[in-house]
């Protein structure tokens, strides 16, 4: 989706789970405008929030006019690509098949890959995409607009997602939490915003502060002389000005809320209530 509407709105890792909310990406053409629905992805859920998780995905599915199935080539054919692949063919909905990091393979093994996933299922269109590079996004982007009905814009030319930059901000934190920590920080952390303010000075003051579910993790999060949670925030920091165009003063904390994403108030505190 970053790639497609050319602003950072989704946060990326090489980490299973990391989208947790249902977020919505907005790209507008000379004669169209396309709203992208960027999912969890379908898992076996563990915890109360995983049950959320997938719950939101698949109920996309039913939402849309065409769904993108996205594939890592550099990862082999598993046993939850035969789930989901076994899901989409109860769909009527067109699927379009995006091969994904071709950039991390030999050119040679492109096309016997495609034909492999060709006999998996019932694709409308099968395109080998690179999110990094951007290749074929603009062939992507063609074929979709053919299966768009006409309607109304929903939203100013100028959008690019409907979430509130609170929200954004709260991911591009997560984002780096996930990336400099390990082992079960990352799928334990949640992020909530204490003040999100304009100063006269024009910085952005921001406070926020990482929820962790055991006393265990905070010392992890934190670092020796807080150098962890520093080097969180000055990362963070940088991806929030680049979004908003403002300079940003960033405060961060770390507290314990004990088994948080099996706490249904606290779902709904940190937003995974509803999706």
């Amino acid at each position: 989706m970053n790639k497609l509407i050319g602003k950072k709105i989704v946060i990326t890792s090489d980490k299973p789970q990391t989208t947790r909310n249902k977020i919505v990406g907005i790209l507008t053409g000379s004669d169209w405008q396309m709203i992208f629905l960027d999912t969890p992805g379908i898992h076996k859920p563990q915890d109360r929030l995983g049950q959320k998780m997938v719950k939101a995905a698949l109920n996309t599915l039913n939402e849309v006019e065409v769904i993108y199935y996205l594939i890592d080539v550099s990862v082999p054919f598993g046993g939850g690509d035969e789930f989901i692949i076994r899901r989409l063919a109860e769909i009527k909905t067109p699927v379009f098949l995006l091969l994904n990091k071709i950039d991390l393979i030999d050119k040679v093994e492109l096309l016997p890959l495609i034909e492999f996933y060709r006999k998996k299922g019932n694709w409308q269109e099968i395109i080998p995409v690179s999110a990094v590079r951007g290749d074929n996004t603009d062939s992507l982007l063609d074929s979709t607009v053919g299966f768009l009905t006409s309607g109304p814009q929903y939203y100013p030319s100028d959008s690019v997602t409907d979430r509130p930059e609170s929200f954004i901000v709260t991911e591009f934190i997560r984002e780096k939490a996930i990336m400099l920590t390990r082992e079960e920080i990352p799928h334990s952390v949640a992020v909530g915003i204490d003040l999100f303010e304009k100063r006269e000075n024009g910085i952005l003051h921001i406070v926020a502060t990482i929820y962790i579910e055991r006393n265990s993790q905070k010392g992890i999060l934190i670092g020796k002389k807080g150098e962890m949670l520093k080097k969180i925030g000055s990362m963070a920091r940088r991806d929030i000005e680049t979004l908003l165009g403002d300079k940003v003063f960033l405060e961060l904390w770390v507290k314990v809320k004990d088994d948080w994403r099996n706490r249904e108030n606290c779902l709904n505190e940190f937003g995974y209530g509803t999706q």
